[in-house]
C-alpha cells in the first residue's frame, strides 16, 4: 500500500526550511546536519515529481506546491503542538503558563506589573520567556505578548489589546534639548537619531506621520534590542524613538521627554496563541492585559 502521508521527519525538514528560508537555519532549529535536511527536501520532492524549492541567489523561494505544503505543514504542526500543550495541561492543571515575550518589554513594562498581575489574577501563575521572536508553533510557550501587526500566522489566534503608539524621545542630558524640544518634527531629521533593529519601521511610520520624507529615515545609531537602544538615549546619546508604554516610567520620572508626543502606527499590542487553543487562562489574561494597557493607568 503507497503512503497517503508523507514522512513525518522528512515533512518536519520540510516546513522548517521553508519557514526560515534556510536549509541551514532549519539543519540548526531541529539539530540535525544541513545534508539531513537536505535529503528530508529532495525525498518529498522526487515522491511528489516536482520541486518545491527553486534557488535564489545564495537563498531558496518556495514554488507554488511549496507555499501550498509549508502552510498546510505549519498549520498541521502548530495544531498538533497546540492539543499536545493542552493535553499536558490537563494532566498538570497547576501548570504554570509559560509566555514569551520580547526582552525589552519584559523588563520595561511586565516586570513592574507583577505584584498588581499576581493580587488580581491570583490563580494564574505565569513563567515568562524572554525571546526576540516567534514562530508560527510558538514552540515551547502557551502564549506570546509582542508588539506587531498583520498579516499574522495563519496558526496563530490574536487577542487585539491596545493599539500601539510610537514617539521620539531624548534625555534632559541631551546636549541639543533646548533647542529641539519646541523645534517642529522636521528638526529631527538633522539631529542625532537613535533606532533599534527589532522595530526598523518606527522612524519611517513616525516621519511618514508627519508629512516628512523617509528616505535616510533609520539614519544614526543602530541597537539590537530596545532596552539598549533607551538606555543609550537616558545617557544623552541621541533621539529614540520608541512605543510609549515602554517610556512611560522613564517620562513620569523626568528620565526622558517627550516633546512631539507619540503616534498610532496601525500596529498592535497582542497576546497570541495557536489557534484552536482552549486555555482558559487567557481571555482572563486578555482582559487584564487590555485594563492595564487603557491610556493614564
Amino acid at each position: 500500500m503507497s503512503r497517503t502521508l508523507p514522512p513525518l521527519n522528512a515533512l518536519r525538514a520540510f516546513e522548517a526550511a521553508a519557514r526560515l528560508g534556510s536549509l541551514s537555519r532549519a539543519a540548526a532549529e531541529l539539530h540535525v546536519t544541513h545534508g539531513a535536511i537536505s535529503r528530508h527536501v529532495r525525498s518529498l520532492e522526487e515522491a511528489l515529481g516536482a520541486p518545491l524549492f527553486e534557488r535564489e541567489g545564495r537563498g531558496l523561494a518556495l514554488t507554488a506546491r511549496g507555499l501550498r505544503l509549508r502552510d498546510a505543514a505549519g498549520d498541521a504542526f502548530a495544531t498538533l503542538q497546540a492539543t499536545w500543550g493542552a493535553l499536558q495541561r490537563a494532566r498538570e492543571p497547576a501548570a504554570a503558563l509559560v509566555l514569551g515575550c520580547p526582552g525589552s518589554l519584559l523588563a520595561r513594562w511586565a516586570i513592574p506589573r507583577l505584584e498588581r498581575l499576581s493580587a488580581e489574577l491570583p490563580t494564574l501563575t505565569l513563567h515568562f520567556s524572554a525571546r526576540e521572536g516567534f514562530d508560527p508553533a510558538l514552540s515551547g510557550l502557551d502564549a506570546a505578548l509582542l508588539l506587531g501587526e498583520a498579516p499574522w500566522p495563519s496558526s496563530w489566534q490574536v487577542h487585539a489589546l491596545a493599539p500601539e503608539r510610537i514617539g521620539p524621545v531624548l534625555s534632559p542630558r541631551h546636549a541639543q534639548l533646548a533647542a529641539l524640544q519646541d523645534a517642529p518634527p522636521s528638526a529631527l531629521r538633522g539631529a542625532p537619531r537613535l533606532h533599534t533593529r527589532s522595530r526598523p519601521q518606527a522612524w519611517p511610520r513616525w516621519f511618514a506621520a508627519h508629512g516628512l520624507e523617509t528616505a535616510d529615515a533609520n539614519a544614526g545609531t543602530g541597537f539590537e534590542h530596545l532596552t539598549y537602544l533607551l538606555e543609550a538615549a537616558v545617557a544623552g546619546l541621541g533621539v529614540a524613538i520608541a512605543p510609549l508604554e515602554l517610556v512611560q516610567a522613564d517620562l513620569d520620572q523626568g528620565r526622558l521627554a517627550a516633546p512631539w508626543g507619540f503616534v498610532e502606527t496601525g500596529g498592535q499590542w497582542a497576546l497570541c496563541t495557536t489557534r484552536g487553543s482552549d486555555d482558559a487562562r487567557i481571555p482572563a489574561l486578555a482582559t487584564w492585559l487590555r485594563t492595564e494597557l487603557q491610556p493614564g493607568r
